[in-house]
C-alpha cells in the first residue's frame, strides 16, 4: 500500500522514464539494508557490482535523457525512491514468514492492505459519485486483483522463502524488459538498439548476482616460476 501510493503520487510530477529508473533502485537498497538486517544476505562485492550492472542496463534501455528531470520535483523523486526503500523493507520483514504457506501469507497481505487502505479510497474518491464502470473497466480490475495482485503475491512469497529477500527484489530490474517485450508483442512497438544493450546489460547483472554462470568458467593456473 505505501510503495504504490508513493509511486502514484510521484508519477503525477515526474516522467515515467525517471520514475522507472528510480524505481529500479529497490535492489540496491534490499542489498544494503539486508547486509545489516540479515545474517545470510550478506553485501558481497559481486553482488554489489552485479545490482549496479543491471541498474545500469534500466538507465540505458529507457534512456539517459531520462535522468535529465533529476533536481526538479525534488519531493516527488523521494516518494519513489521511499517506495524502493519500502520494497525492501517489505522482502526483509517478509523473511520472518518462511514457514507459513504463501497462499496463507498472501492472502493475508491483501485483506490487511484492503482494510487500511478502504476509508483512504472512500474518503478520497467518493466512489458513490462515480458513474458505474463498464464491463471492460470491470475486466480490467478483475484481472489486476486476481491476477497481477493475489496471484502474484502467491508467487512473491514464495520466491521470498527459496531465494532471499535480495534475489526477489531483483525483479525489479526485469520489470522495463518485460514492458518493452510485451510493447512489442502487443501493441507492435519497435526495439531500438539501446534496448537491447540495456537487455544485455540486466541479464549480465543478473547472472555475476547469480553466480552460478561465473562458476562454471574455469579457473586460472597459476605459473609456474
Amino acid at each position: 500500500m505505501i510503495p504504490f501510493s508513493l509511486i502514484l503520487w510521484g508519477q503525477t510530477r515526474i516522467a515515467s522514464g525517471l520514475a522507472a529508473i528510480l524505481n529500479a533502485c529497490a535492489p540496491l537498497f534490499t542489498a544494503v539494508l539486508a547486509h545489516f538486517l540479515t545474517r545470510d544476505e550478506r553485501l558481497t562485492p559481486r553482488r554489489a557490482a552485479g545490482v549496479l550492472l543491471g541498474l545500469a542496463g534500466v538507465v540505458r534501455m529507457i534512456g539517459p535523457d531520462s535522468l535529465g528531470g533529476l533536481g526538479r520535483d525534488v519531493l516527488a523523486q523521494l516518494a519513489v525512491l521511499a517506495a524502493g526503500v519500502s520494497y525492501a523493507g517489505a522482502g526483509i520483514f517478509g523473511r520472518r514468514f518462511a514457514g507459513t504457506p504463501p497462499l496463507v501469507t498472501a492472502t493475508g497481505q491483501v485483506i490487511a492492505s484492503t482494510l487500511l487502505i478502504l476509508p483512504v479510497a472512500l474518503l478520497v474518491d467518493r466512489p458513490w459519485a462515480l458513474a458505474p464502470p463498464g464491463a471492460r473497466v470491470g475486466a480490467a480490475l478483475l484481472g489486476l486483483a486476481m491476477i497481477s495482485t493475489a496471484l502474484g503475491y502467491v508467487v512473491y512469497f514464495r520466491i521470498l522463502a527459496v531465494a532471499g529477500a535480495t534475489n526477489l527484489l531483483l525483479a525489479t530490474l526485469l520489470m522495463p524488459v518485460i514492458a518493452l517485450v510485451l510493447g512489442t508483442l502487443v501493441l507492435g512497438e519497435r526495439l531500438a538498439p539501446r534496448h537491447f544493450a540495456g537487455m544485455g546489460l540486466i541479464a549480465g547483472g543478473l547472472s555475476v548476482i547469480d553466480g552460478r554462470l561465473l562458476g562454471r568458467l574455469p579457473a586460472r593456473k597459476p605459473r609456474r616460476s
